[in-house]
């Protein structure tokens, strides 16, 4: 049987193609995650099993949703070496209704998410300002300086999170990165991507986010746990708000 229910044959595991509508779901979902950033212009989507394991679909499904987007616009397959599916546009007005839809339906689930988020988030801040050495300190500042000096959009996003595997690492405790690693990945609308936010808001939040680094390093430094675990917890509120901002432009929540 497929990750998403689905019969199969053996040695047939995922191949079969789901329902029309199954199709036009995981479709929503991918065109979601490229236009609210977990997928970024340039980015490389993973391959169609991995894909299939993060929508809960199977191989076939994601495959045919993957040629909607090539169809669409939104991505381009590439050969040989270093090939596969890359992302072209973010949001262009085709894909409103769908970021509409998708991220209606999952509003309540996503709001608990990123709550949990924020507050396990605090947790690993205080556990860096306790456990933190010099050579964490210095990896701390190092992936900081990268971030501050990256390109917007993905090379940021990337700098953004080697910044905060940083701060997890500083924590020294496997068990807390685990579990913050994993919650992340469910705040999700296509894979484990961490959302970077639609066009329009990307480079303020982004701006914003860098801010709110110095702070938590400094916090962290200066071995601060109170005031590290509570501006980390108020960085992590950014997640939310970029989905409640792209829900806006779908026009299915009021300001």
């Amino acid at each position: 049987m497929a990750h998403d229910g689905t019969p199969t044959g053996p040695g047939l595991l995922g191949q079969q193609l789901d329902s029309p509508s199954r199709v036009d779901e995981i479709t929503d979902r991918l065109i979601t995650a490229i236009a609210i950033g977990e997928y970024l212009p340039g980015a490389r989507l993973p391959v169609e099993r991995e894909l299939a394991a993060s929508l809960g679909a199977g191989r076939m499904t994601v495959r045919a949703a993957l040629a909607r987007l090539v169809e669409r616009g939104l991505l381009e397959t590439r050969r040989g070496r270093g090939g596969g599916s890359y992302v072209l546009d973010q949001w262009p007005e085709s894909s409103t209704d769908a970021v509409g839809r998708t991220l209606s339906m999952r509003l309540g689930e996503l709001r608990d998410r990123c709550d949990a988020v924020c507050r396990l988030q605090g947790v690993v801040a205080r556990a860096a300002a306790e456990s933190r050495t010099d050579t964490d300190l210095a990896l701390m500042r190092t992936r900081l300086t990268a971030y501050r000096s990256a390109g917007t959009g993905l090379a940021a996003q990337q700098a953004d999170s080697r910044f905060h595997l940083a701060i997890m690492d500083a924590a020294h405790n496997d068990v807390i990165k685990g579990l913050l690693l994993e919650l992340k990945s469910t705040v999700s609308i296509g894979s484990p991507a961490h959302l970077w936010g639609e066009p329009s808001t990307m480079r303020t939040m982004e701006i914003r986010a860098l801010h709110e680094h110095e702070e938590m390093l400094a916090a962290i430094e200066a071995g601060r746990g109170d005031e590290a675990d509570a501006l980390a917890r108020e960085h992590g509120t950014i997640d939310f708000e970029l989905i409640t901002t792209a829900m806006r432009r779908a026009g299915v929540l009021a300001d």
